[in-house]
């Protein structure tokens, strides 16, 4: 079996709620591809009970009933069982985790809705009514984010009757890098850039091959394993794909405020951007970020890509189509992608992941005082008619701490990091601590005020 990463907290919530003793139900969503079903393979080796992991399909009520009786025989070393209707064989097994304990997985429950009428209601009525009597574990898994966090709305049948609820996120870039462990920190920063906290995608990467040879096969050469995989995740969940390009490659451009979307993505409408945007958000693959000294403002809260995968797409791939596909592999590489890629897309990158390795220590008790906010700082000069945002800021109860993220090839000087503090200054962010993390580190010793990083310190245990 394949080594499995990471992940430490889901499995010990699950593991716990998968070791008790009574009739409890689980609800496991997230994105395609964020790794909702290893989890539970690994979380299952754990327990030796009798389980059913069975993957609900687009078909009919009887052929799902069909496949799941079968692997119920299978299990239990049974003749063929025949029950009419869905309903009757849940029935079955709510039963038999009386006399036994009982894992039921219904994994892609989504597919379950569509086929069995009143799904909902008819395991709201088989809770409710072995609910004192029966062992069983029923954990109810599915990728259609939306529908699955319907399942705890007020309205749904459902409610009240979930113990555990896990919002399985992609991987922080820290965990992403135990799939790709022989690489330099660099690389490493480089990857995640990339592909981002997706297991598949990270299972992917070939540690034979350089980070170029990695993006060109998995992801920006005609052909490769990933090229369908962003538009194909798309039209899953979207029902106009032409509106949802248009934001995508006007967000990769690093437009990110509403009326710039609205006038660089062409789109038609302003209800019709709006609900583009909240469709993205709900898939999770953009976020809507307010800067943390003014978080009520609507005007200064930004959209941004937080799928690596899609924001390098839509960057590099969708956007110079034509030019992808009369090129040589390697030309188009280094012509539209190459230098970009390390002076620009890496350096954002590397922001993104200075803020996970800062929320990391503080859960960890290792920043003192820790923060309750990490963010966005806006600042608006009037003298200058200038305004702006630094990308990393932290508050805790004695104020801002300010963080440069340095992804260059030179070390920082003292000259560099205290022009860095003047121009904070500047702008009256009215910091009591700096801080830098830098890819090359320093040719300097912090001063009290100071926090110096450097980027090994990043992936150090």
């Amino acid at each position: 079996m394949r080594q499995f990463y990471g992940r430490y907290e889901q499995q010990k919530k699950l593991n716990r709620f998968l070791g008790k003793s009574k009739l409890q139900v689980s609800l496991i969503y997230g994105r395609r591809r964020v790794g909702k079903s290893e989890l539970i393979k690994q979380c299952l080796l754990n327990m030796q009970v009798p389980q059913l992991n069975y993957e609900c399909k687009q078909t009919t009520e009887m052929n799902n009933v069909e496949s799941l009786s079968m692997l119920i025989s299978e299990e239990f070393q049974l003749p063929t069982l025949g029950f009419g209707n869905m309903e009757a064989l849940l029935d079955y097994l709510f039963r038999r985790a009386i006399q036994e304990r009982l894992i039921l997985v219904l994994d892609e429950y989504p597919y379950l809705r569509e086929t069995v009428t009143g799904i909902d209601s008819i395991l709201q009525s088989l809770i409710d009514k072995y609910k004192d009597d029966s062992s069983l574990k029923l954990v109810l898994c599915g990728s259609y984010v939306e529908i699955m966090k319907s399942l705890l709305a007020k309205e749904n049948p459902l409610y009240g009757r979930i113990d555990l609820t896990i919002d399985l996120k992609p991987m922080d870039y820290y965990e992403s890098a135990m799939f790709y462990p022989d690489f330099s920190s660099e690389d490493k920063v480089r990857l995640y850039s990339v592909f981002g906290g997706i297991p598949y995608y990270n299972r992917l990467i070939d540690p034979s091959l350089s980070v170029t040879e990695n993006i060109q096969e998995l992801i920006s050469a005609p052909g490769a394993r990933l090229e369908n995989e962003v538009a194909m995740y798309l039209r899953s969940e979207i029902s106009k794909i032409a509106n949802a390009n248009e934001v995508f490659e006007a967000l990769s451009k690093g437009h990110s405020r509403y009326s710039d979307l609205l006038s660089q993505s062409h789109v038609t409408s302003g209800p019709t951007l709006v609900d583009v945007l909240d469709k993205l958000i709900r898939m999770e693959v953009v976020e809507k970020q307010a800067p943390i000294n003014d978080e009520s403002n609507r005007r200064k809260s930004g959209y941004y890509i937080i799928d690596h995968l899609s924001l390098f797409y839509y960057r590099y791939i969708f956007r110079f189509l034509s030019q992808r596909n009369v090129l040589d592999e390697e030309v188009f590489y280094d012509r539209y992608i190459r230098e970009d890629f390390e002076t620009q897309y890496v350096p954002h990158a590397f922001e993104t992941i200075c803020k996970q390795y800062l929320i990391r220590q503080n859960r960890a008790g290792k920043i003192d005082p820790a923060f309750d906010r990490i963010g966005k700082y806006y600042f608006d000069d009037p003298k200058t008619r200038t305004n702006g945002e630094f990308d990393i800021v932290t508050e805790d109860p004695t104020g801002y701490i300010f963080y440069e993220a340095k992804f260059r090839n030179e070390p920082l000087s003292m000259a560099m990091i205290q022009e860095e503090i003047a121009e904070v200054k500047a702008t009256g962010l009215n910091s009591y601590r700096y801080g830098f993390i830098s890819r090359s580190g320093f040719r300097c010793e912090p001063a009290d005020n100071m926090i110096f990083i450097p980027l090994s310190e990043l992936y150090s245990d």
